[in-house]
C-alpha cells in the first residue's frame, strides 16, 4: 500500500516552508494574523491559481469540501471569505515577490531548463509589457482612459529558463520606458525589445555599461550613414549592416555615439525589417535571430493569460491584485518545474488542466506525471459490517 498525500500537496512541498516562515517574518506578515496564518492565505490564493476559482466563494467552498485532505498543506483552518478579503486587502504583496523569487532559485539549478540556441554565452533576456483591463468603477485606482481602467505587467524574460526575472506592475498610462530605466542589467548581457523601448538617452546609458540591445528602429528616425560593413556571402535576407549617427537635435545630444542599423528581410511577413543594436561584433543575420528569439516573451503572456487567473481577481484592492498576480507566476513556475521534469511530453495547457481534476487525489506526483493515465496501485481495505446491516439480516 503507498500513502502518500494528495497531489497539491506534494506540489506544495517544493516551496521551502522554512524560507517560507523567514519571509513572513521578514514583511511581518502573520502581524494580527488572529488564526490565519500567511501559509493558510498563500495555500487558499494557489488554490485559487491552480483550481481555477473564480471568486472568494469558491475558494473558500473548494477548500471546505476537502477538509479532511487539508492536513497535508499544513493549512490551520479553512479560510473564511472576510478573512481571506481581508488578508488579501492588507497583508504585503512583497511575500508573495519574495517567495516567487526564493522558487525561482531553487528551481533553476534543478533541471536543464534550456538548450542554449545561440553560439555566444551572453546572457540573453526579453523586456516587455502587457495591458490587463479592468472596469474602472471597481478598480479606480487603475486609471487608464476616461471610462476604462488597467494595469501594465512589465517584465524582463530570462531565456535559460524562460520565466521572469523582474516583474514590475502599474497603472496603464505608465509608459514601458520609465520601468526599463529601473533594471539593473548584468554587464555583457543582451536585451531584446520592440519599438515602443526607443529611448536615445537608455541606449547610451546601456551602450556605457556594456549593455547591448536589440530593438526596432521606429519609421520617423533622422540619421546619416557613416559606414557600410560588408554584407554576409550566401545570407541573402541581410540586405544592409551600416553604422549610423542620429542627426535631430536631441537624438544626437541624448546618444552622440554610432550604432547599428541592419535591414532585414522577413520571407514570412514578405516585409523589410529595420533593426538597431549597439553590438558591433555579432553576425546581421545572429542579430535578427535575437530579435525574432524576443516573441517567447509573448509567448509566455499568452500562456499567463490563458492557464491563470490574471484577467479576472478576487479583490478590487491594489495589493490583492498584486498579490494574485505573483501567485500565478508561482503556480506558473510550479507547473513549469513539473513539465520539465516529466518524461510524458505535457503541453502547458494540457498539464494545467488534468492538475485541476486532480489536485486532491492521493497519487505519487512524479510517477502520475511520467504517466497519468496508468492505473493507481491497489489499496487495500478492510470492510466492516455495521450493526444496523447485522440487525436488518438478522444476525446476533
Amino acid at each position: 500500500m503507498i500513502r502518500c498525500g494528495s497531489l497539491f500537496s506534494q506540489m506544495l512541498g517544493l516551496i521551502s516552508r522554512m524560507n517560507f516562515d523567514r519571509r513572513v517574518r521578514e514583511f511581518g506578515a502573520d502581524y494580527r494574523s488572529k488564526g490565519f496564518s500567511s501559509w493558510d492565505q498563500f495555500v487558499s490564493m494557489l488554490f485559487c491559481q491552480m483550481a481555477q476559482a473564480k471568486s472568494l466563494r469558491e475558494i473558500c467552498g473548494g477548500l471546505k469540501i476537502c477538509l479532511g485532505k487539508l492536513v497535508h498543506l499544513g493549512v490551520g483552518r479553512t479560510p473564511s471569505k472576510s478573512n481571506l478579503s481581508y488578508a488579501n486587502r492588507n497583508r504585503p504583496w512583497e511575500l508573495y515577490e519574495a517567495v516567487f523569487h526564493d522558487l525561482l532559485k531553487t528551481c533553476r539549478g534543478s533541471v536543464p531548463w534550456n538548450r542554449r540556441k545561440f553560439r555566444f554565452k551572453n546572457k540573453l533576456y526579453s523586456l516587455d509589457a502587457t495591458l490587463i483591463e479592468l472596469c474602472l468603477g471597481m478598480y479606480d485606482w487603475a486609471k487608464y482612459r476616461t471610462t476604462k481602467g488597467a494595469v501594465k505587467l512589465h517584465m524582463l524574460l530570462d531565456h535559460d529558463i524562460y520565466m521572469p526575472t523582474f516583474v514590475n506592475m502599474t497603472d496603464g498610462m505608465t509608459h514601458e520606458v520609465n520601468v526599463a530605466r529601473l533594471l539593473r542589467l548584468p554587464p555583457d548581457s543582451i536585451v531584446a525589445m520592440d519599438m515602443g523601448y526607443n529611448d536615445y538617452g537608455m541606449f547610451h546609458d546601456w551602450t556605457a555599461k556594456g549593455i547591448w540591445f536589440v530593438t526596432r528602429q521606429k519609421d520617423n528616425a533622422r540619421f546619416r550613414v557613416v559606414a557600410k560593413n560588408k554584407l554576409p556571402v550566401g545570407k541573402k535576407h541581410v540586405l544592409s549592416d551600416e553604422m549610423i549617427e542620429f542627426v535631430g537635435f536631441y537624438a544626437q545630444k541624448d546618444c552622440p555615439g554610432r550604432l547599428r542599423r541592419i535591414v532585414f528581410w522577413n520571407e514570412e511577413k514578405c516585409e523589410e525589417m529595420v533593426f538597431l543594436t549597439n553590438n558591433m561584433k555579432l553576425a546581421a543575420s545572429t542579430i535578427a535571430a535575437i530579435y525574432k528569439e524576443r516573441w517567447q516573451i509573448e509567448i509566455f503572456f499568452k500562456m499567463l493569460k490563458q492557464n491563470l487567473k490574471v484577467k479576472t481577481f478576487v479583490g478590487t484592492s491594489a495589493n490583492a491584485v498584486k498579490i494574485q498576480i505573483w501567485t500565478a507566476l508561482i503556480a506558473l513556475l510550479l507547473i513549469k518545474y513539473l513539465q520539465s521534469r516529466s518524461r510524458f511530453g505535457w503541453s502547458m495547457s494540457n498539464l494545467v488542466a488534468i492538475l485541476r481534476w486532480n489536485l486532491f487525489s492521493y497519487r505519487e506526483l512524479w510517477g502520475w506525471l511520467d504517466d497519468p493515465f496508468e492505473k493507481p496501485p491497489e489499496q487495500e481495505y478492510k470492510q466492516e459490517e455495521l450493526p444496523l446491516w447485522d440487525s436488518i439480516m438478522g444476525k446476533t
